[in-house]
This record gives structure tokens, sequence and C-alpha cells, in this order.
């Protein structure tokens, strides 16, 4: 069972109804233990960054999803939930993310791009744009095409990520990354629901998983922020 997390992020419906279309048994809940028994877990969300981290801390959450994802649970982080894994966000001052993904969430800043003056981009972001694969051998890229394009609305995007966390980036004035991951911890900042193929197949790729089909290593973190262990193999995740 993947459970879809409800905190008050708008209307969630077309999320829902695209994981079912591609097979999901998804269960839609604010509900701790619910959250907890999934398989995996996805944090969706829309609109602004600190609205999104209220409501999951105002339900009780957001502390138990950083220890979720720490238990080598796959969590599947989309637009603004998953601006939410990275460690900071700038949307009206700062607020806290959950961490999961070192690096910030920053405004579109056109300013340092000379190419772009004396016409920048309009912000926000909304519409077409095009998928540049960097990591194309991940399992949450499989059977996605280099270039193909997914559908944006966002005024914000990840800055300062570690190259190895980037799977794709897209060109909005600059690149940006668009697709990231760490271990068991992915994150798409486009609507997959609303990118047709490139989206479901994405999400196809969620729900499929399965991380004892691979072979990469998970770091499994206490809930206090330090190390607590590195499992090398997957298969190794049943005694942790």
């Amino acid at each position: 069972m993947i459970a879809v997390i409800d905190y008050g992020a708008g209307n969630l419906r077309n999320v829902c109804k695209a994981l079912e279309h591609v097979g999901a048994d998804i269960t839609l809940t604010d509900d701790l233990s619910v959250i907890e028994r999934a398989d995996k877990v996805v944090v969706p969300g829309v609109g602004a960054f600190a609205d999104c981290q209220h409501g999951l801390k105002s339900r009780g959450l957001f502390q138990p999803v950083r220890d979720i994802a720490a238990r080598g649970t796959p969590v599947l982080g989309i637009c603004v939930g998953m601006q939410l894994l990275f460690d900071m966000g700038e949307e009206m001052g700062e607020w806290e993310g959950l961490g999961l993904i070192p690096g910030r969430v920053v405004k579109f800043d056109f300013t340092q791009h000379s190419t772009l003056s004396p016409h920048p981009l309009k912000v926000p972001h909304i519409g077409w744009n095009q998928l540049t694969l960097r990591q194309p051998g991940h399992p949450l890229l499989r059977d996605v095409p280099e270039g193909g394009y997914a559908y944006f609305v966002h005024s914000y995007h990840p800055a300062g990520v570690d190259p190895a966390h980037v799977l794709a980036t897209t060109d909005y004035g600059y690149d940006f990354p668009s697709v990231v991951a760490r271990d068991n911890v992915w994150g798409i900042q486009f609507h997959p629901e609303k990118s047709q193929d490139v989206g479901l197949q994405m999400l196809r790729n969620f729900v499929e998983f399965s991380i004892f089909d691979f072979g990469f290593s998970i770091e499994v973190e206490s809930t206090s922020g330090n190390r607590k262990s590195k499992i090398e193999n997957v298969h190794d995740l049943s005694r942790h």
C-alpha cells in the first residue's frame, strides 16, 4: 500500500487518480499509524512552502516523515512536496524543510545570467519544458526519454544540490534540478499527473520499484540527525 499524505495541501484527487491509473494501491490519509505501515509514501504539495510545512507540523507528521525515510521506506515528493525534502525554503522568509536531501529552495533569479538581459523570463515558470537526464540509469527514470516534456508551475527551485542527487535538470534561463533522489528519497518538481506519458511513467516507476531489486546503498539516520548506519546492499534492510 502507498500512503499519500493528506495534510491540507490542496486538491489531491488528480495525483491519486494518476497513481491508481498506473496500478497503485493507495490510501489518502493523515493517520500516522496508516502512514507508518505503508510500503511507500508520497508527499504531495501545492502552494507555499511555509503552508505545506505547517500542514505537516500541525498534524504531527513532520518528524515522522523524517523517521519513515530514515528507516528506508521509499518516499516520493511531488511539486512543493519535493521542495520540502530539502533543508530550507526561502519563500516569504526562511522555513525549515525535512532535511532529507541537502540543499535550499530559492526563487528564480535571472540577475546573474547576462544572456537573459534585458528580457528575463517570467516567474512563475508555467508550462511545458524539457528534461535533461543526468542519471538516466536511475530506476525513477526507467523508460523516460531524454528531452521529454513535463508540465511545470513554480516560482522556486532547489539550489546548492550535490550533483550526485540530481537525476534531471530543466533549463529555464539556467539549469535547475527538476528530478532528484538521495537513496530511498525521490522528488519531482513538475506535476506528473499533468505531464502525460513522462509523468505517468515516473509514477509507474515509483509504484513498481522495489528496493530489493537494486544494489545502491542507503544511508539510515537517527531522528537526531546523527548517522546511524550505512546499508551497503539493500538486501540487508530486513536486518535493520
